[in-house]
């Protein structure tokens, strides 16, 4: 046999070995799941409707400890303290002071990346009126990576770009 034959007869089973695959249990039906789960998470976080803290609830959607990276409005922060000051300041800033909002989603979009990584990518849209009765909208888009630990979906790592304001 020919020593370049050979060798290709060698490597082509080391070389499918080495190929990339989605692992054990990932599946269509497992990749819905996935993302379903994601989905929930997020939207009953983000639902303002529901009594008790919001910042306690969007917090549920990060780990208990350890580091959290998170880019927004042109700052990066790397410490869960960190992100939860940043979400309190916004929620007693802004966020009570919204009449009426309503936290709507736009088209999720969920790559599963492994049976215990996942990327979320969608926009959002809260509609609501200012304390003097006025209409106002805060919108933005979000990218978050999820990482399941101690069989919780968390956060690891996210990134929030605002609609920049109407010009007036």
């Amino acid at each position: 046999m020919p020593a370049m034959k050979r060798s290709l007869l060698l490597a082509f089973p080391l070389l499918i070995g080495c190929a990339p695959s989605d692992g054990p249990g990932l599946t269509e039906t497992r990749r819905t799941a996935i993302a379903d789960t994601l989905t929930s998470l997020v939207t009953a976080a983000y639902d303002l409707s529901r009594p008790g803290d919001p910042v306690a609830r969007l917090m549920s959607l990060y780990p208990p400890a350890g580091r959290v990276v998170s880019a927004s409005g042109g700052v990066v922060s790397t410490s869960r303290d960190t992100l939860e000051s940043g979400i309190r300041a916004f929620w007693d800033n802004v966020g009570r002071n919204m009449q009426k909002p309503k936290w709507e989603w736009g088209l999720m979009q969920i790559d599963v990346l492994a049976p215990d990584a996942a990327v979320l990518t969608t926009t959002y849209r809260v509609p609501h009126h200012t304390p003097l009765g006025q209409p106002h909208v805060i919108a933005g888009a979000w990218t978050a990576v999820f990482q399941r630990r101690g069989g919780q979906w968390v956060i690891v790592q996210e990134h929030l770009s605002d609609v920049p304001a109407p010009r007036q």
